[in-house]
């Protein structure tokens, strides 16, 4: 894995010498941008409207908009005058419990693994952190950009979580339609509860995967191969306009499927034979 991070954990007065991974990747299947009439990779410029001619990377400088049309100018030494002093430091603030934290604040995952001379306080703190059972919430800067963090144990790997900040999550009251008071029926609310017993489960993520990633990799390689491409049929949609029907029907149906995952294959009794 390419190392896109180097740094240390600050715990107390413990400085833990760490690298950073990626601990996701992307693997959505991307597109060119063809020119329809000869097939060639279209290209973009970057280019100046006012002066109408293509600039270059050292052409570029940063800017803020501060009111329609009107900007000023951010120059990196600007930047770096305001950096934090421990800009290469994950700064412990707490330790925390994880179901305290709502997934929704969950941003980017990455891996930290011990750096020259870290082994044994990276063990340490991965340790100690197993036995207490919390978590740590850290200050991080990252590209320019500080970010409060989740520090936490995946396996026997420490990995940190980078969070978004209160003011990014947006509010709630903003999403129309929640402020409606409906009474539920009961027997409604019954079957409900029964649907979701019958589809709950043990978590495993090795059970889920892109249906629909894995439909595209099998197009594109029937068009490498030159072969005709056969539309799936649509399957039929049940006619239910009742709640109370819809509910049913769904818990008789997963019921008969986890009754098929449970049932035992029946193995025959060996014949003996007899003298």
């Amino acid at each position: 894995m390419h190392t896109m991070w180097k740094g240390s954990i600050s715990f107390g007065l413990v400085n833990i010498p760490v690298k950073m991974y990626s601990a996701t990747e992307n693997k959505d299947i991307r597109f060119r941008q063809l020119h329809k009439e000869c097939g060639s990779p279209i290209k973009y410029k970057k280019t100046c409207p006012n002066c109408n001619k293509e600039v270059v990377e050292d052409d570029i400088v940063k800017g803020y908009e501060y009111e329609p049309g009107k900007y000023v100018i951010i120059k990196e030494e600007d930047l770096a005058s305001i950096a934090p002093e421990t800009h290469k430091t994950i700064e412990i603030i707490d330790f925390v419990n994880l179901e305290q934290i709502d997934p929704i604040y969950f941003n980017k995952t990455y891996f930290l693994s011990p750096n020259e001379t870290g082994d044994k306080p990276y063990q340490l703190l991965r340790e100690a952190m197993n036995q207490t059972g919390k978590i740590a919430i850290a200050r991080v800067m990252i590209r320019s950009k500080e970010s409060l963090a989740a520090v936490r144990i995946y396996e026997n790997c420490i990995v940190m979580e980078t969070i978004f900040s209160p003011d990014e999550v947006r509010s709630v009251n903003l999403v129309p339609g929640l402020d409606k008071e409906i009474k539920l029926n009961e027997a409604e609310m019954k079957v409900a509860v029964q649907l979701i017993e019958n589809l709950a489960t043990d978590f495993n993520p090795e059970k889920y995967t892109d249906e629909y990633r894995e439909r595209l990799n099998d197009l594109i390689q029937t068009k490498i191969r030159g072969e005709e491409i056969v539309k799936e049929p649509d399957l039929p949609k049940a006619n239910v306009v009742d709640l109370m029907e819809a509910l049913q029907a769904s818990v008789k149906a997963t019921k008969q499927e986890k009754t098929k995952k449970t049932a035992k294959p029946r193995t025959r009794k060996k014949k003996t034979s007899s003298g």
